[in-house]
Formats: C-alpha cells, sequence, structure tokens
C-alpha cells in the first residue's frame, strides 16, 4: 500500500470530527478516574457502529488499527466518550 497522509484531530466529547470520508488509522484516549472509559465510533450520526471500546479507570489508551484501518463513508462519528476527557483519532 503506498503512504498516505495521516492527520489527527482531539476531540473532549460527542459529536462529528467533520472529515467525510476517511480510514480510522489510530486513537489515543485519556480516561478520568471517574470510572471506566467507553469510546463509541460510528459511519457519521446514527450510522453503524464502526468501534466500541471498553477502557480502565484513570488511563491512557492507545488502540492500533491493523491493515488498513476501518473506513467511515460518511464521517467519523464520536457517539459516546464515557468518562472520556480527550481522545485523539489519526485518519487518513
Amino acid at each position: 500500500m503506498a503512504g498516505s497522509d495521516i492527520k489527527t484531530k482531539r476531540v473532549t466529547g460527542t459529536g462529528a470530527l467533520s472529515v467525510g470520508r476517511a480510514r480510522i488509522r489510530h486513537i489515543t484516549v485519556l480516561v478520568s478516574s471517574a470510572g471506566a472509559g467507553r469510546v463509541t465510533i460510528t459511519d457519521g450520526n446514527g450510522g453503524s457502529t464502526l468501534l466500541d471500546v471498553d477502557l480502565a479507570s484513570n488511563s491512557f489508551s492507545t488502540i492500533d488499527i491493523p491493515d488498513d484501518g476501518i473506513l467511515a463513508t460518511s464521517d467519523i462519528y464520536v457517539s459516546a466518550a464515557t468518562n472520556v476527557t480527550a481522545a485523539t483519532v489519526f485518519w487518513s
């Protein structure tokens, strides 16, 4: 696979990243000490679930997506960010 430019966007809550069609390559998540964290990403608002992960309380987690990543055909949409202080999504 030919190389491609990787872009990032930091989010502190739910909503669209407003990047259009994209492949999620990597995510970092900072979870607060308030309790276990959860991040759910869908293909646009109300679209199919692309990623749904549970994370330990008071942690910094990295999520590597293998091969060609996860394709969001509409937009990358963070539909849940429970106890998440911030997350950075890397896409191409």
